[in-house]
């Protein structure tokens, strides 16, 4: 059970020691924000960022009841609510607040969120038109010195937390309404050295290339109130199943209702164990659902891919993996992004969220992360996780990309990248959700890492032939 009394105490504590740190966090938002606007923080701990800024109309919220009360007591003048922003109950808690505010502050905040983009979707509530967002995290290539920080006990332990790069932040705000205006970083040096780091953080900071390597990153962004289209569309959510019997009961009834119906189509891949007859099972048991099953012909995902939408009849065409380590909730999220037009290509991520001990092995995340530099390379396009099973696209540009195959030709086992090159091809949009990565409940993976590996490598000459140096 978390104790919340102690991290209030705790987190006061190691406020008081790093007052450096916090001091230059208050200097900065006291840049970013004029004095006559109205000021929410999201995770305001005991309301002392909130004090120093001074302004007359601000509000913070905050999980933990302790660190609530303690800033009632302390700021009587400001006002304080006891609402975890990530709870089932928030849309209940928020009435009592019925404010919308100038300015919104989430200061080291994200790296703690189960789910960032829904947060920020949530901050919408006390959004007007011209409200703006200030986000503040920690850089990436600190992680090791932070690390060593917390084991000789210079700063609070905080456990494993999300590591962001700005573009990925810059995403999650893009993909929940939020345009971003303005980014950059402070604190080259965190630790008060007389005269030294004042100057360091005050010039050095700014100079290119150096930047980047500020402990602190921080983003503005304006809420993006242009409308979107409500049109639905049917969506098919494609199932490629080999060796899952034990899954399709729910995958069935994981996977939600999306826009105008949606369509299941199961592709099972020749499985050794009795996956097909489930489905049959399960299809049979669900005459009012909109199912189909067939026969993989051939082998690999790819072609169960091919076999799937080429029988698809929606109009948005999803890939959900069958060992639902990608949750089946999470496909709302890219439904919303494919048709509300903030991309022509929805790509899942599984490499920005902390991730179950046993979800993927370390060789293979590294592998992942290289991966995902060289097509970000190739593609033009950040591109975080090339493997993700979870791919959405209209079927109208995929029907395109059937026409552009003979251009690369039949050579993809995956499916991943006969899908991302002829995104790439057709110059679609590519937009990443970060989605969690769970351990695998039944059964074992079909990826073999070596063999695999290989033909990744294989991949990225082709594409280098192909879309890199074809002139």
């Amino acid at each position: 059970m978390t104790d919340f009394k102690k991290i209030s105490e705790e987190k006061n504590y190691w406020r008081k020691k790093n007052k450096f740190y916090y001091q230059s966090l208050e200097k900065l938002f006291k840049n970013l924000i004029s004095e006559n606007s109205s000021v929410l923080e999201i995770g305001c701990a005991d309301g002392d960022t909130l004090h120093s800024l001074g302004n007359k109309k601000s509000a913070g919220i905050d999980y933990n009841c302790f660190h609530v009360e303690n800033a009632k007591a302390k700021y009587p003048g400001i006002r304080f609510y006891f609402i975890d922003i990530e709870a089932n109950d928030f849309e209940e808690k928020t009435k009592e607040i019925n404010e919308k505010f100038d300015v919104i502050i989430l200061s080291d905040l994200i790296g703690t969120l189960k789910d960032i983009q829904t947060v920020f979707e949530r901050i919408k509530t006390f959004s007007h038109e011209r409200t703006k967002i200030v986000v503040t995290y920690h850089n990436y290539f600190w992680n090791p010195i932070l690390k060593l920080g917390e084991t000789l006990h210079l700063k609070m332990k905080e456990g494993e937390k999300n590591w962001l790069y700005i573009h990925e932040i810059k995403n999650l705000l893009y993909l929940a309404g939020f345009d971003v205006v303005r980014a950059g970083g402070i604190l080259l040096m965190p630790l008060n050295i007389p005269l030294i780091s004042s100057f360091v953080n005050k010039y050095f900071s700014k100079i290119p290339l150096v930047k980047r390597l500020c402990l602190v990153g921080y983003v503005v962004a304006n809420n993006d109130t242009r409308e979107v289209s409500e049109k639905k569309y049917k969506t098919t959510v494609l199932v490629p199943a080999r060796n899952e019997e034990g899954n399709i009961a729910n995958i069935l009834t994981r996977i939600p209702d999306m826009g105008n119906g949606t369509e299941i189509i199961f592709v099972e891949g020749n499985s050794s164990d009795n996956t097909y007859g489930k489905i049959e099972e399960i299809i049979k048991q669900n005459p009012g659902k909109d199912i189909k099953l067939f026969k993989q012909p051939g082998k690999g995902k790819g072609d169960a891919v091919r076999k799937g939408f080429e029988n698809a009849t929606g109009d948005i065409l999803m890939i959900l993996d069958a060992d639902m380590t990608v949750p089946p909730e999470d496909l709302p999220k890219f439904y919303n992004a494919l048709a509300s037009g903030k991309g022509e290509f929805i790509n899942g991520s599984r490499l920005v969220y902390q991730m179950h001990e046993k979800a993927m092995r370390s060789l293979n995340k590294a592998g992942n992360i290289f991966f995902s530099n060289v097509f970000s390379w190739l593609l033009e396009q950040r591109i975080t996780d090339t493997l993700c099973g979870t791919k959405v696209l209209f079927k109208k540009d995929y029907d395109k990309i059937v026409e552009n195959r003979k251009y690369f030709g039949d050579f993809d086992p995956f499916g991943d990248f006969d899908l991302l090159f002829g995104a790439s091809k057709l110059n679609l949009k590519i937009i990443e959700i970060p989605v969690r990565y769970g351990e695998r409940t039944y059964g074992e993976t079909n990826i073999s890492r070596f063999r695999d590996g290989m033909m990744l490598l294989r991949m990225c000459f082709f594409a280098m032939r192909k879309l890199k140096f074809n002139q």
